[in-house]
């Protein structure tokens, strides 16, 4: 029997990080005492108020019928008045776009943005969805890589290098999934009037906007760059910021012929976003932000502990992020030495030695773009945490 996936399909490859979850999921579904450090979702549980919302609204009739594709008029309301209270940025509600989780944001915008070979500045070490969305559009990738020498942050000089005159956008993410890395606010201003001397659009990526610990200043290059214009995409969702993972509501915010075409597409391909989702999501965004600065104390807390953990351990280099809540240790010491007689070559398949050997689960950093490193997620439990590093100290330890 011939291949029967689409070529454009068959190139897409399984999300990494929901892979390392999955498998993590199912040994612990098994009786195995599992500790994963893959999935970035937040431990905590979605917050009462926001929950009791959801309640209310799926006992209301009109929350049992199709709703604009676009999103509820209200939802889009409170997004246009949470953008301007957090970040400065001004903009109408026909510049918003509601989406099924952040990906689908991501999807919708290069989708609307790109034309065949249309190439995309995309900083590595990067999220593992961005390639796919980039390529699925038909758009073309063209990485900068960064490492921990420079916290992960990318200059404008390596940005300039990469440019040529097929490029179309940059993509922007600040703070970073994997890295937790934040931009200085100088920083932030000179790429972004970078991309606006060269015409370039900036898609950037704000999910991680309100975790941001010690003395770092998170901005939007939206606000502090005014020269960029309507070439600005801004992604964003509730899914981080008030543990809302599941519920699956993003959004995009751009130019409203950019976001006309991107409703258009979403209105074939997903119509409206659950309509109790989106009445979640508006009690979220109107209730303040006392969730997420408790979730941030907590986060804070466990940072500094997988910082200093991980740094005790011969072979590992583990910078300290100022954002989200990953940390983007270098293993490549580890590489070639023996871990209970298994040799690895690669940080993927350190990755599964860590996981056969002492079952914990950890992303590789083949996943985004840069092998050689491990993506830990710290928001687990603090127990779960000590655990799951001491664990990996102890296998290294053994030789």
């Amino acid at each position: 029997m011939g291949i029967r996936v689409s070529d454009r399909i068959a190139a897409i490859a399984e999300s990494a990080t929901l892979a390392v979850d999955a498998k993590a999921k199912a040994l612990q579904a098994a009786g195995r005492p599992v500790i994963g450090f893959g999935a970035g979702e937040p431990d905590f549980p979605t917050p009462d108020y926001i929950v009791e919302a959801a309640i209310a609204a799926a006992r209301d009739p009109r929350n049992h019928r199709y709703t604009p594709a676009g999103g509820l008029p209200e939802l889009k309301d409170a997004i246009v008045a949470k953008t301007r209270r957090d970040t400065g940025y001004e903009i109408g509600a026909n510049q918003v776009l509601v989406t099924n989780g952040g990906k689908q944001a991501v999807y919708n915008a290069f989708a609307a943005l790109l034309d065949p070979g249309d190439e995309v500045i995309v900083v590595a070490p990067f999220w593992t969805t961005y390639p796919e969305t980039i390529q699925l559009a038909g758009g073309k990738q063209v990485t900068v890589v960064t490492d921990e020498t420079s916290g992960y942050l990318a200059t404008v000089e390596q940005l300039e290098k990469a440019r040529t005159k097929r490029t179309k956008a940059l993509l922007f993410v600040s703070p970073s999934n994997p890295t937790g890395a934040v931009y200085p606010p100088e920083q932030v201003t000179a790429i972004g009037q970078w991309a606006a001397e060269h015409g370039l659009w900036v898609v950037t990526d704000e999910i991680y906007e309100h975790l941001v610990y010690g003395d770092a200043r998170n901005v939007s290059i939206a606000t502090v760059v005014p020269e960029l214009g309507d070439k600005v995409i801004v992604l964003n969702g509730v899914a981080k910021t008030y543990a809302m993972t599941g519920w699956r509501v993003g959004w995009l915010i751009g130019p409203a012929d950019i976001v006309k075409a991107a409703t258009n597409l979403q209105s074939h391909a997903t119509s409206n976003v659950s309509n109790i989702s989106q009445r979640a999501a508006i009690a979220a965004l109107n209730g303040g932000l006392e969730a997420v600065a408790e979730m941030r104390t907590a986060f804070d807390r466990r940072r500094k502990t997988i910082v200093s953990m991980l740094n005790e351990i011969p072979g590992i280099v583990c910078p300290t992020p100022d954002g989200a809540f990953y940390v983007y240790p270098s293993v490549k010491d580890l590489l070639g030495k023996s871990l209970r007689g298994r040799v690895a070559t690669s940080s993927a398949e350190l990755a599964a030695i860590i996981l056969d050997e002492v079952e914990v689960a950890v992303v590789p950093g083949e996943a985004f773009g840069t092998p050689g490193y491990l993506r830990l997620s710290y928001a687990l439990g603090d127990d779960n945490l000590a655990e799951g590093i001491s664990r990996i100290a102890k296998l290294i330890a053994e030789g």
